[in-house]
């Protein structure tokens, strides 16, 4: 079979999600109003921690993080596809496939990385709070936050690199929403085996431990409310818990399924539908449980809002 590779200037082709769901218009609509609230949410949320000295805290500094990884989550794929959708393409440069695979690897790394500090953040708050100050000081927040990050490019790099280097043959559609490890793995005219391994390996090796701390660190907060807390209070934190990890639920059992099931496992919309749910569902999903409920928000939202409307009197 005839190879393809970058140095023939080729495009990839990626799968038509919209039309082919049989009601285009409406998923387009869909896809669209998900993706302006998962801007504006995630944008107001990180204006605000920014602009707010009171939210200079280590949990709304590690939220303005999420914020920030579920911009760009959402961000690298959504647009192109809406506007692919309107100009009647979907087509995408060897250049542009590797950029759009090195952003969602990282910020999914990073994301997931992050979700585990953040329950470690709560666990602390709630079962050793006179230590809190000290466990989660400035320069352990930071820390946390710059692992996550340079953990996940370092890992997005290499995945992408290898990724990229393979050979592919001339039959060059992605039958997936974006550029994804699993299904440009099927398009590869070389040995992939070893390297499926490698990225099963490294998926388990991310997921599977920043999961254990999350359900670890939930259950230690459980039993410390059922312990101590009166009725009330009680289920506001059982609610506010339940939220939460039906939403890591979501993005871990999707991201899960992605990268740690055999490769041959895969199906087109199995992997376009676990796609959405990662890229734009739970970048949504987000802000809403973690923080644009809580009234520590809404009244830094309002300070924030003051300031700029006695700046444009002035």
């Amino acid at each position: 079979m005839e190879l393809w590779n970058s140095t023939l200037g080729n495009d990839f082709t990626l799968a038509e999600i919209l039309n082919d769901s049989g009601v285009p218009k409406l998923l387009f609509a869909t896809i669209a109003v998900l993706y302006m609230l998962a801007l504006t949410s995630n944008g107001l949320l990180l204006l605000v921690i920014i602009m707010d000295s009171w939210l200079h805290v280590p949990m709304y500094l590690l939220l303005s993080q999420l914020s920030l990884m579920d911009l760009m989550f959402a961000s690298a794929v959504t647009p192109k596809m809406l506007v692919d959708y309107l100009h009647g393409e979907n087509t995408i440069s060897f250049e542009g496939c590797t950029f759009q695979m090195l952003v969602v690897l990282t910020s999914g790394g990073a994301e997931d990385l992050l979700l585990a500090f953040m329950a470690y953040d709560r666990y602390v708050a709630i079962c050793h709070p006179l230590h809190y100050m000290v466990r989660m000081r400035p320069r352990i927040c930071w820390l946390t936050i710059a692992t996550s990050w340079i953990l996940a490019f370092l890992n997005a790099v290499i995945l992408t690199s290898y990724t990229m280097h393979f050979p592919f043959c001339m039959s060059r559609k992605i039958r997936h929403l974006l550029c994804e490890i699993p299904p440009l793995l099927k398009l590869a005219c070389a040995d992939t085996s070893i390297y499926e391994l490698m990225v099963y390996v490294i998926g388990v090796i991310f997921l599977m431990p920043t999961l254990a701390a999350i359900l670890a660190s939930y259950t230690f907060v459980l039993i410390a409310v059922l312990h101590v807390s009166s009725g009330k209070g009680r289920k506001k934190v059982l609610i506010t818990c339940s939220s939460h990890l039906t939403v890591v639920g979501m993005y871990y059992g999707a991201a899960m399924l992605m990268y740690i099931q055999p490769n041959h496992y895969h199906s087109p919309q199995q992997d376009n539908i676990l796609s959405l749910f990662y890229i734009i569902i739970t970048p949504t999903l987000n802000p809403l449980v973690y923080s644009l409920r809580n009234k520590e928000v809404m009244e830094a939202s309002r300070r924030v809002l003051g300031r700029f409307t006695s700046a444009q009197r002035w």
